[in-house]
């Protein structure tokens, strides 16, 4: 019996329009793909190398096609097995996720059965994403928001300076929108109190990692009316002793846990310490988004929009309508 056989490459996939967070911005979603293959079946992974956790497009194949030649060396056979070996062989980050999700794909098509049956989870039922304003001016932002004026719930990137002016006008240009917002760590203490009572003002339901991680401490026990969420400050189990104490909830996103298995631990964790959950992602095609959407089924909040900011995705691919993802086709995933 031959061994789980690992192949990855590099893909891009452009834009609709330029994506700009507080850190920069970009035309393209750069993605590594993985195809993991064992007895005439093969699995897809897909991730996103993150330059913010000192990853590279080069970096996380180099990384993959190593942990490729160490299992094929150990000769392990069934999909699930190696995923096991694969927690202890590669930490968190881009290059476990897209292995673990080619995996768990794997095993399903071995299995005849879908991964949300292996995992112990119901079939997962539709959902509604939010959809991203890219950080702009604030006019440019409430232009934005009516133009899509059939999707209930928008999430605004935020950049600190102006924030308050940005708020207010997206709230006025939707006034029945639900509203989240992500200041990508663009905070500084000083404008918390201020920042956070227009948030209250306008009516946003949860703020993402307002102060960069590491300068959080200020959060912990600190009374607000709006749900604050970790996101950079969060990628494991390892991180929630202290996130608990800090945060309201968590962004919850592959690239980061390292793939779908340490991603439904740590749903499961967090959720008996009491923290609410949204399903994140990076800008990526719907590959990436479909094993997110079985964290995205005990989600207060769900950001899988990643196909819609796109110019194409790949086909098949996720069905979203009006802000509604339907179930993936088990040909793309699962």
């Amino acid at each position: 019996m031959s061994p789980v056989t690992i192949v990855a490459s590099s893909q891009t996939w452009p834009l609709a329009s330029a994506f700009v967070i507080s850190r920069g911005s970009k035309t393209a979603a750069e993605v590594v793909v993985v195809e993991a293959a064992f007895e005439g079946h093969t699995g897809r992974g897909e991730a996103v190398p993150y330059a913010r956790y000192g990853e590279t497009v080069a970096g996380v194949l180099a990384a993959i096609e190593r942990t490729g030649r160490t299992l094929d060396k150990w000769g392990i056979h069934p999909p699930g097995e190696v995923r096991r070996h694969l927690q202890l062989l590669l930490p968190a980050g881009a290059a476990r996720n897209a292995i673990d999700c080619a995996l768990w794909d794997l095993a399903a098509k071995c299995a005849g059965r879908s991964v949300a049956a292996l995992a112990g989870l119901p079939p997962p039922s539709s959902c509604l994403t939010a959809y991203t304003l890219s950080l702009d001016i604030p006019e440019a932002m409430a232009a934005r928001a009516r133009g899509v004026a059939h999707l209930p719930l928008l999430k605004l990137k935020l950049g600190g300076e102006g924030d308050d002016a940005r708020l207010r006008a997206v709230r006025a240009a939707r006034p029945d929108a639900r509203i989240v917002a992500d200041a990508n760590e663009a905070w500084t203490a000083a404008m918390l109190p201020e920042l956070l009572a227009v948030a209250i003002e306008t009516g946003v339901e949860l703020i993402e990692q307002p102060l960069p991680a590491g300068a959080d401490a200020i959060l912990e026990r600190r009374p607000r009316g709006v749900a604050i969420c970790a996101d950079e400050s969060l990628h494991t189990r390892a991180d929630l002793a202290v996130i608990a104490q800090r945060y309201d909830a968590i962004n919850i996103k592959l690239d980061k846990t390292g793939g779908l298995t340490e991603a439904l631990a740590l749903s499961a964790q967090a959720r008996a310490l009491g923290l609410r959950i949204m399903a994140g992602c990076m800008v990526a095609t719907s590959l990436a988004m479909a094993p997110a959407l079985l964290i995205a089924q005990d989600a207060e909040w769900v950001d899988l929009d990643g196909p819609l900011l796109l110019a194409r995705d790949r086909e098949p691919g996720l069905v979203i309508r009006d802000g509604i993802i339907a179930p993936p086709n088990l040909a793309l995933w699962g």
